[in-house]
């Protein structure tokens, strides 16, 4: 993966999603004065184009995007050039119909939207070959052409398709994945219910059954789409790269929006050349710059900490969730500059010029309805101006503090049916663990369980549902030479197929958390327990409490009431040089930071009191010196301590040994005794 995400630019990239389709060519230069006035230096075209660059079956018309890559590269903007393979043309569909996806009650998705394509369908996977062929044959000497952007969103909004096509390119999957169908049928447990299979021929996709359908078969199928749209990327990745070498090959990720929870970034990160991602603030009345930096923090981790870059976010309000709150004034700026505190070597938008028509004509963009008399085009202009004080940020790493384990498919396994209690969400304790680190302004690395985690002091475990025996190996190790664990309920119960693994739970982490699960005892909604901890300390938890038996683990807070009244709640285990930590309830974020602070302490983690409540201290650092960026989403002025003086990279000025921020602004100090920037 490329150090530097951008070798043609000289700056960070700035600008955003270009869809000159939708307008005469007349705007087209009012567009690209205006880019230039905004400081944009990068532009994505093309993702939607396909029925306008392939007007029938083997008929081109290059005309219109020649004239557009020409005109951007006469003004000086570089180009990220889309293959449309994301929605083929409705003359495709009418000669294709199998083409559409077909759902697991059986309906076929009809043409009008995007992203209704049946990936397993031989007719879209030579078409989408031939469109990206004539695509990179045509571009591939371009000189704004920098990078490829293969598809949109993969997963969204449809990530796995149930037809008869389908089921024959399933039958072939589980074959290469388990061998003979005797093992599948050890793997799915198919001698319950009655299920077993005696040739491949006899396995469906697991539509819609009167009851429960086998979970492992669940598990697999979602293996099987997400494997299957993986292989279409890398078939147009691997045209592109041998028709255009040297150029990086990108497609935009959706790492922590609940849309793409089918898509396995772990295993995507590996595939690209520059992890990208859209990042959209979901406005449900919590705190949205966690989530962002949640998310931001998942992609630099997929990247493997390398740098990336938000392909996608908006400048105010989208248009897709019930209600769409406009940004505040300086939210953007603040949004775009929190991504790249964590890794982003830029901020792009969807889109440029805010559409007249279709569905997201109401989505904000860095050229509003309302033009250049708006707010949000002056914050555009600004915020450019910024991206261009911040060139000297580019290969420079996010420094992480702490680690978090991830793992998308034990997302897919918890996803099914006939688990012990529908309050119980998995996404939801890992939220709630993030929120945690981030209010002790703890940067965060997230983790696939097998990856060597040696280099934290820390790593929580805040969802693992399925864990391997190698998972568990691995958690073990890490705790034995030194590191602090911190494991939530519900963890380690399950194998790669949902299998429960042999003897107590919690299974594959019974030996490094030091205890048995006797029972699970859920609790009925608006029910709560009380635990007691050190000295006078009591937290109340919901949702979940278990009976515990200490093999070795010692008990820290008990249960002071509920089902699992005097049993241990919270565990502390020590293994080899390092400590396990087991909470088996679930607490919201204020409750889980007090149970915590003897986990932070073992660690060796500081308490960073210094610093105000919903104030983000980030560093990056690399061969050009330390940054430290400063982002005061709270509505008081912080006085922050700095670990040196420095210069302030947007006012020019200088800071000292303690730096002001104002609510809601920015500030990024480049630090003395660090190499000059520039």
């Amino acid at each position: 993966m490329p150090e530097n995400t951008h070798p043609a630019l000289p700056t960070l990239a700035f600008g955003g999603d270009y869809n000159p389709e939708q307008w005469s060519e007349d705007v087209w230069r009012e567009d690209v004065r205006l880019m230039r006035e905004a400081g944009v230096t990068l532009v994505s075209v093309g993702i939607f184009s396909w029925a306008l660059l392939e007007t029938q079956e083997g008929v081109h018309d290059f005309g219109w995007l020649d004239r557009v890559l020409d005109l951007l590269h006469e003004h000086g903007i570089r180009v990220d050039l889309a293959t449309p393979t994301v929605t083929p043309p409705a003359w495709f569909y009418r000669a294709h119909p199998d083409a559409l996806p077909v759902t697991s009650e059986g309906v076929r998705y009809a043409f009008g939207s995007r992203g209704a394509i049946c990936h397993s369908n031989p007719a879209y996977r030579a078409a989408a070959a031939r469109i990206t062929t004539a695509v990179a044959t045509r571009y591939a000497d371009h000189p704004a052409l920098v990078m490829w952007h293969v598809h949109n969103e993969y997963g969204a909004p449809v990530s796995a398709c149930y037809c008869d096509g389908c089921a024959a390119h399933f039958r072939r999957w589980l074959a290469a994945r388990h061998g003979t169908v005797e093992v599948l049928n050890e793997a799915w447990g198919t001698a319950f219910w009655g299920q077993r299979y005696t040739s491949y021929e006899q396995i469906d996709p697991p539509r819609l059954t009167p009851g429960v359908c086998n979970p492992a078969q669940q598990l697999d199928y979602k293996r099987f789409a997400d494997a299957t749209m993986r292989e279409n990327f890398r078939t147009e990745r691997d045209i592109l790269h041998r028709l255009t070498p040297g150029v990086p090959v990108t497609t935009n990720f959706m790492t922590a929006l609940a849309q793409c929870e089918s898509v396995d970034y772990w295993a995507w990160g590996r595939e690209v050349d520059v992890v990208s991602n859209d990042h959209y603030l979901i406005t449900d009345g919590r705190r949205t710059h966690v989530n962002l930096a949640m998310t931001a923090d998942l992609t630099r981790s997929v990247a493997g900490g390398a740098p990336w870059l938000l392909l996608e976010h908006s400048t105010s309000g989208v248009n897709w969730q019930p209600r769409n709150p406009a940004k505040a004034p300086g939210q953007m700026a603040r949004n775009s500059l929190a991504n790249v505190a964590r890794g982003s070597e830029g901020a792009m938008f969807f889109q440029w010029r805010q559409s007249r028509r279709g569905s997201e004509k109401f989505h904000s963009a860095m050229l509003p309805h309302g033009g250049t008399g708006t707010r949000v085009w002056r914050e555009v202009v600004r915020l450019g101006a910024d991206m261009g004080a911040l060139a000297c940020l580019k290969g420079t790493r996010t420094v992480a503090d702490v680690a978090m384990v991830w793992d998308w498919h034990s997302w897919w396994a918890q996803g099914a049916e006939g688990q012990p209690s529908v309050d119980h969400d998995p996404r939801e304790r890992a939220d709630s663990f993030y929120e945690v680190l981030y209010d002790r302004h703890l940067t965060v690395d997230f983790a696939h369980p097998e990856a060597d985690l040696s280099a934290y002091p820390l790593v929580v475990v805040p969802a693992l549902y399925l864990a391997t025996e190698s998972a568990g190996s691995n958690l073990r190790r890490y705790v034995e030479g030194g590191g602090t664990l911190v494991v939530s309920y519900f963890s380690g119960i399950v194998d790669e197929n949902d299998a429960v693994h042999p003897g107590p739970c919690p299974g594959a982490l019974r030996e490094v958390l030091g205890l048995t699960v006797e029972e699970w005892s859920p609790l009925l909604p608006g029910d709560t327990v009380r635990i007691e901890g050190p000295g006078d300390a009591s937290a109340d938890a919901d949702v979940w409490s278990e009976s515990l038996v200490p093999k070795g683990a010692e008990s820290v807070w008990s249960y002071a009431d509920g089902p699992a009244a005097g049993s241990p709640a919270v565990t502390r285990h020590r293994s080899g040089a390092g400590t396990a930590w087991y909470l088996s309830t679930r607490l919201g974020p204020r409750e889980l930071d007090t149970v915590l602070r003897g986990a932070f302490a073992d660690a060796g983690l500081p308490p960073r009191d210094d610093l105000p409540h919903d104030v983000e201290v980030v560093r990056r650092s690399g061969g050009s010196g330390e940054y430290l960026f400063v982002l005061n989403h709270s509505g008081e002025p912080a006085h922050v301590p700095l670990p040196a003086p420095g210069t302030e990279l947007l006012s020019g000025g200088r800071a000292d040994d303690r730096l002001t921020v104002l609510p809601g602004d920015v500030r990024v100090v480049h630090l003395d005794g660090s190499r000059p920037a520039g």
